[in-house]
């Protein structure tokens, strides 16, 4: 059980002296980007569901300036669910034995690109587990293809944690921008949720290195995971600010039965929300996906959070025999429908929800790189 957000919880009514307070502190967060950890963690203690209207149009105004009503999309290939890492809350964790495990050839990855390409997509995002099948020759070998054939694309990798080598030869293969999510800034919490053999400096010390790499360089976290407190989150939030990631990725803890933690209770739409927004305050000009798993908790998830801060939806178009393979949490949102009918779905939700659907290759607003 997590302890975030209290007055969320219980639905608590917000007091008019304290309702002003918040207000004033959220006014302060989007014009500095950052408040004294005393105030973040009254902020945290004190938010009602009456508060959240304003810090969600507050953070929707701050994305403006930068990105106006556009939504970037990337086109998701997950080329292998096999991982050698048993991550407690993973769903391909090493220990899970009910996973049809598999791994995208050269030219399966290529095809997904070819169609993607085809349909207007411009960024492709090769997501995997951690897997040691994925070396550093092959990766290059398919990152090299994919620049040749479409030379104005952008290829994101999410693949975990690598080598300082490896994430160099990546990046000199043509390798644009890599996500690898800190999953918690909380050393203790990091220590819950992996195994002895997972290093929270480690995870810090890869992050590093993608910013000095040259990467446009994601992080993210987990909102509502087991034991989660809201000391946790300011410790999140500070090391984002910090960080200065050019992405970051927050979605809710699902949780998931073949893990360690099954039976936990889950993260919900809204305590994600109030995150996501306060990430969109903190960091007003990063790139903030409305992940999947917020379409999993409500299907509209992903839609209403374009209006908290989000600005990148990233539609999957690997092969639909493996989409439901690849599930970190149960009960995944798939698109089992052709890749053309999933972008139009996706293009008509956005603009029904009164923004536009982006196909460039949608660098984050300060890059020069």
């Amino acid at each position: 059980m997590n302890t975030i957000l209290p007055n969320i919880k219980t639905g608590k009514k917000q007091h008019p002296m304290t309702q002003k307070r918040i207000a004033q502190l959220i006014d302060q967060l989007a014009d500095t980007h950052m408040i004294p950890v005393d105030d973040l963690r009254y902020l945290l203690d004190h938010i009602c569901v009456e508060d959240t209207s304003y810090l969600f149009d507050t953070a929707h105004k701050v994305k403006q300036p930068y990105y106006q009503n556009r939504v970037f999309l990337r086109g998701l290939i997950e080329i292998s669910n096999y991982c050698s890492k048993g991550c407690h809350y993973c769903g391909i964790n090493r220990t899970n034995k009910n996973v049809q495990r598999y791994r995208l050839d050269k030219e399966t990855i290529l095809e997904c690109c070819r169609r993607g390409y085809d349909l207007g997509y411009k960024t492709f995002v090769l997501q995997a587990g951690e897997d040691p099948a994925l070396t550093d020759e092959f990766l290059c070998e398919v990152i090299k293809s994919i620049k040749t054939t479409y030379p104005d694309s952008r290829i994101s990798l999410s693949l975990g944690e690598r080598s300082f080598a490896s994430y160099i030869a990546l990046y000199q293969a043509g390798a644009d921008r890599y996500l690898l999510r800190h999953e918690t800034a909380s050393k203790r919490l990091y220590e819950h949720l992996h195994p002895n053999d997972s290093s929270f400096e480690n995870r810090r010390q890869c992050l590093d290195n993608l910013k000095v790499i040259g990467y446009q360089t994601g992080s993210g976290c987990m909102v509502g995971s087991p034991s989660q407190t809201n000391d946790d989150i300011v410790q999140d939030l500070l090391y984002l600010h910090q960080l200065q990631p050019h992405m970051v990725g927050v979605g809710p803890y699902l949780c998931h039965e073949d893990t360690l933690l099954r039976g936990n209770q889950s993260g919900t739409l809204l305590e994600t929300y109030i995150i996501l927004a306060l990430v969109r305050l903190i960091l007003p000009q990063a790139m903030l996906p409305a992940t999947t798993a917020l379409g999993t908790l409500d299907k509209l998830g992903r839609e209403n959070a374009l209006f908290v801060g989000a600005n990148v939806m990233m539609p999957n178009i690997g092969p639909k025999e493996y989409l439901e393979a690849y599930q970190i949490y149960q009960n995944k949102q798939l698109a089992k429908d052709t890749d053309e009918s999933n972008r139009d779905n996706t293009k008509k939700r956005i603009e029904a929800f009164g923004h536009i659907a982006d196909f460039s290759v949608g660098d984050v607003h300060t890059w020069e790189g």
